[in-house]
This record gives C-alpha cells, sequence and structure tokens, in this order.
C-alpha cells in the first residue's frame, strides 16, 4: 500500500515537472524582468522627482508612493483588471499584470534609489557644480555610478520579492507556474504534493538569484 502510495506520487512529480518548469520560463520569469525593468525605470523618475527642488513633481511623486506602498498587491491586481473594465479600459491578463507590477515596483524601488542618491556626500554635487557640469551630467556622470553600487542590496531584494509575487497573477487567471500547479493539483486531488513542487520551484531560482546578487555585490565592492 505504501509502496503503491510512494510510487503514484513520484509519477505525479515527474509528470508536472515539465509543464510547471515550461511556465515558470515562458511566463514568471519573463513577468518578472519586464515588471522589475520598467518598474525602475519608474523609480528611477520618481526618485529623481522627489530631490528635484520642483514642488508639484515632489508632490505627485509622493502621492503615488502613498498609493501604491499603502494598498496590497492583490488588491492592485484586482482594481487594474477586474475594476477598470468598468470604466471601459480592458486589459489582457499581460498587459494588467506588467502594468501593475511596474507601478508597485517603482514605488518600493524608489526609497532606494532615492536613499542611495542621497547617500553620496554633497561635496561631490557641489565639486561638480564648481566644475560647471550640468545637474543631469552630475547625475550620470558622478551620481548614477555610485548609487548604483549603493543600491544594488535592496533592488536585489526586490527582484526576488517581485519573482514570488508572481503567483498572485493565478488569481487574475494568468497561467503562470502557479496556476499550472493549481490545475494538476485540482485533477490529481494531490495539493499537498504540487504545491511543496511549486515551492521548491520558487526556492530554487529565489537560491540561485541570491547566488547571482552575492556575486554581483562582491564585484562592485572592487570600486568602492
Amino acid at each position: 500500500m505504501a509502496m503503491n502510495e510512494f510510487d503514484r506520487i513520484s509519477e505525479l512529480l515527474l509528470s508536472s515537472l515539465q509543464p510547471m518548469a515550461l511556465a515558470m520560463i515562458k511566463v514568471t520569469l519573463p513577468l518578472t524582468a519586464i515588471s522589475f525593468s520598467l518598474g525602475l525605470l519608474i523609480a528611477v523618475l520618481t526618485a529623481i522627482a522627489r530631490i528635484a527642488n520642483i514642488k508639484i513633481l515632489k508632490q505627485l511623486s509622493e502621492f503615488y508612493i502613498w498609493i501604491f506602498r499603502g494598498t496590497p498587491l492583490l488588491v492592485q491586481l484586482f482594481i487594474v483588471y477586474f475594476g477598470l473594465p468598468i470604466i471601459g479600459i480592458t486589459l489582457d491578463v499581460w498587459a494588467a499584470a506588467i502594468i501593475t507590477f511596474s507601478l508597485n515596483i517603482g514605488a518600493y524601488a524608489s526609497e532606494a534609489v532615492r536613499a542611495a542618491i542621497l547617500s553620496v556626500p554633497k561635496g561631490q554635487w557641489e565639486a561638480a557644480t564648481s566644475l560647471g557640469m550640468s545637474y543631469a551630467q552630475i547625475l550620470r556622470r558622478i551620481i548614477a555610478p555610485q548609487a548604483a553600487r549603493i543600491s544594488l542590496p535592496p533592488l536585489s531584494n526586490i527582484f526576488i520579492s517581485t519573482l514570488k509575487d508572481t503567483s498572485l497573477v493565478a488569481s487574475i487567471t494568468m497561467v503562470d507556474m502557479f496556476m499550472v500547479a493549481q490545475r494538476i493539483a485540482a485533477r490529481a486531488f494531490d495539493p499537498l504534493t504540487l504545491y511543496v513542487l511549486a515551492a521548491l520551484f520558487y526556492l530554487a531560482v529565489c537560491t540561485l538569484l541570491t547566488f547571482l546578487q552575492s556575486k554581483l555585490e562582491r564585484r562592485f565592492s572592487r570600486f568602492v
């Protein structure tokens, strides 16, 4: 009896590996990479807006951060995918997921970027200004390289968290790796096995990303 159960679980695991791995490669990882890239761009622009001495930009950026940091990501997903069609804005699951994740990442990452920029000694700003460099030149040539190194750890953590958060898109019918696990679990009547397997997939990828993060941090530390 025990051997039959072991054989059943083994067969279930083996048959589930390929579809779940494909979903991870085709949906989960691309969604994470695209959302993080756009979110990082939003974060940089938002951080600069908060630092710049332009009142309206500072207020708008602070309002945006307040909204997206103060509401759950799942609720944001539901508003974009299920709520916006009521006012005539209909998005497919990919667009809804990318927009929501990018805006959410931008709000959180902007704080890391802003803190990194402000951590650069003020004397460097003053020295660059005395040399006749413009605000944009100072940011690009002096501040950005140092801020990138300082912000690497928190931004890497946000990237890893985003990968895990993508499991939420199953709630808006996106067929990601977790949705595939849910479907197989429903057919096989074995949620424990499938959800543990899904957890192991996330754990394996996050472990690899953590290793790459440590390698990057060591490489950047050479330029301190």
